[in-house]
C-alpha cells in the first residue's frame, strides 16, 4: 500500500515537492500555481500571468481549497469546503503572510480601498486594475519587496513615493555604498525616495484611501498605497494542532516537526532557529525533504521525477543542514540595474574587504573574507563574477592563496 502525502500549500516549495513525487496537493489560491519572485514583472507589465505558472507537479493541484485543521489522531485535514483528506504523512508549505503595520487607519485585516499588500497574484492584478499614468502611489517599505514593487508602479506611470523606515534601501542585504547606489537607479526611475521615514496613519474618504500621513506630521497625497513592510511566517493550523511553533514551525534536519508525521518547508519552516523567507531554501527544503521520503518509501522511486533522483542508499539518510541564501533583483528602466547579494556585507574588526567601484558605469562590487573563507558579498551593475563568487561563499571552503583581487575580477578567479 502507497503512502499518503498530502501538502498544504500551492506555492514554490510545495509544488516543488509535487513536482518529485506523486502527492495530493492542496492550494488555497484560485490560480494555478505561479513563480512568486515574478510578481512584480506582471505588475510592471512584462509578463502576463500565465507566463509565470510554474510547471505542473504529477498529480494535479486542489486549486481554491483552504485548509483548516488538522486532527493528528485520525490524521486527516479537514477543509473549508468541508472535505476532508488523509494522510499518512502531512506536509505544511502554507507559506507566510504580509505583515500589516500598526498605523491609524488600518483595522485588523479590512483595508481601505486602494490600499493592498503585494505578496499574491490577487493583489498584483487588483493593483494593475488601479494603476494608470498620473496615479498617485505610496509604497511602505524599502525592502526588496518595496523597491520591486516602486519599480513596477513606475513602469506604470505611476508617481511613486517610497518609504522606508529605515536608514537606508535594503538594509539586510546591502552595505551602505551600495544602498546609496541603488537609491540613485531608483529615483532615476521617476521614484520619491525617502529614507529614514515613519508611516504613522492613513487618510481616508468613503471608505478610500487619500492621504499617507509621516510621523513628522508631513502628509503624502495616495490614490494607491503598497503595503510592503515584509511578511510573517504563516503558523496558524500548525500553531492550533498543537505543533512547536516559535517564529516558524520548527523543524529537525529532516524538516520534520513535533510530530513525526508532518514535515514542514518554505517560508512557514523554522530550521535551527533561522526563517528563510526565500525561494532558494524552499526549493532546497522540498528536494531534501523529497529525498527523505524516497529513502522511507521505495514505492515513489518509480514515480518519482527527475528520472535520475534515485533514492539514496538505505545507509545514508538525507538530512536538510540549512541553506546559504543569495539574493538577485533586475530593476528595469532606461539603463536596468542588476544586483547581488550574499551573506555578511558588513565586515567585522580583523576581517579582509575588497571593493571595486565605477562611476561611470554605476558598478560596485565588494566581497568580505574572514581568515581563509568568503563570508559575504555584494554586486551592483556588474555581476560578472557571481557564479564564481557564489560557488565559493555556497561551498564554504578555504580560498587559495592568492591576490584577493581576483576574487573581483569578470572570472571570479575561476
Amino acid at each position: 500500500m502507497s503512502t499518503r502525502i498530502v501538502v498544504v500549500g500551492g506555492g514554490t516549495a510545495g509544488v516543488r515537492l509535487a513536482q518529485r513525487l506523486p502527492v495530493t496537493l492542496l492550494g488555497e489560491e484560485p490560480h494555478a500555481p505561479y513563480n512568486r519572485v515574478l510578481l512584480a514583472d506582471v505588475l510592471a507589465g512584462r509578463y502576463a500571468p500565465e507566463v509565470i505558472a510554474l510547471p505542473a507537479p504529477q498529480e494535479p493541484v486542489r486549486r481554491g481549497v483552504r485548509a483548516v485543521r488538522i486532527d493528528r489522531v485520525a490524521r486527516t485535514v479537514e477543509c473549508e469546503d468541508g472535505t476532508t483528506v488523509g494522510y499518512d504523512r502531512l506536509v505544511l508549505a502554507t507559506g507566510s503572510n504580509p505583515v500589516l503595520p500598526p498605523l491609524r487607519g488600518l483595522r485588523g485585516s479590512r483595508l481601505p480601498s486602494g490600499v493592498h499588500p503585494f505578496r499574491t497574484l490577487d493583489d498584483c492584478l487588483e493593483l494593475r486594475g488601479l494603476v494608470r499614468p498620473g496615479v498617485r502611489a505610496v509604497v511602505i517599505g524599502g525592502g526588496l519587496l518595496g523597491v520591486s514593487a516602486a519599480r513596477a508602479l513606475a513602469a506604470l506611470g505611476a508617481e511613486v513615493v517610497l518609504t522606508q523606515q529605515g536608514e537606508r534601501l535594503m538594509e539586510r542585504q546591502l552595505d551602505a555604498q551600495a544602498s546609496e547606489l541603488l537609491r540613485e537607479h531608483v529615483e532615476s526611475l521617476g521614484v520619491e525616495v525617502h529614507t529614514e521615514c515613519r508611516v504613522s496613519g492613513l487618510r481616508q474618504a468613503d471608505g478610500a484611501v487619500t492621504a499617507v500621513e509621516l510621523a513628522d506630521g508631513f502628509v503624502l497625497d495616495a490614490q494607491v498605497v503598497v503595503l510592503a513592510c515584509g511578511v510573517r511566517p504563516r503558523v496558524g493550523l500548525a500553531r492550533d494542532a498543537g505543533l512547536d511553533v516559535r517564529r516558524g514551525i520548527v523543524v529537525d534536519d529532516e524538516l520534520r516537526t513535533s510530530d513525526p508525521y508532518i514535515h514542514a518547508i518554505g517560508d512557514c519552516a523554522e530550521h535551527d532557529g533561522r526563517v528563510y523567507g526565500l525561494a532558494g531554501p524552499a526549493l532546497e527544503q522540498a528536494d531534501a525533504l523529497a529525498d527523505l521520503l524516497l529513502s522511507e518509501t521505495p514505492a515513489f522511486e518509480a514515480a518519482a521525477t527527475p528520472p535520475d533522483a534515485a533514492a539514496p542508499e538505505a545507509t545514508s539518510r538525507p538530512a536538510y543542514t540549512g541553506t546559504r541564501a543569495l539574493t538577485r533583483l533586475t530593476l528595469g528602466g532606461p539603463d536596468a540595474l542588476d544586483l547581488a547579494a550574499f551573506g555578511e556585507a558588513t565586515p567585522l574588526p580583523g576581517d579582509d574587504v575588497v571593493q571595486l567601484t565605477d562611476a561611470t558605469r554605476r558598478a560596485y562590487r565588494k566581497v568580505v573574507v574572514r581568515g581563509d573563507r568568503l563570508v559575504g558579498g555584494v554586486l551592483l551593475g556588474d555581476l560578472a563574477a557571481v557564479g564564481a563568487l557564489a560557488r565559493a561563499w555556497e561551498g564554504d571552503e578555504a580560498l587559495p592563496p592568492a591576490p584577493l583581487l581576483h576574487l573581483l575580477t569578470h572570472d571570479g578567479g575561476s
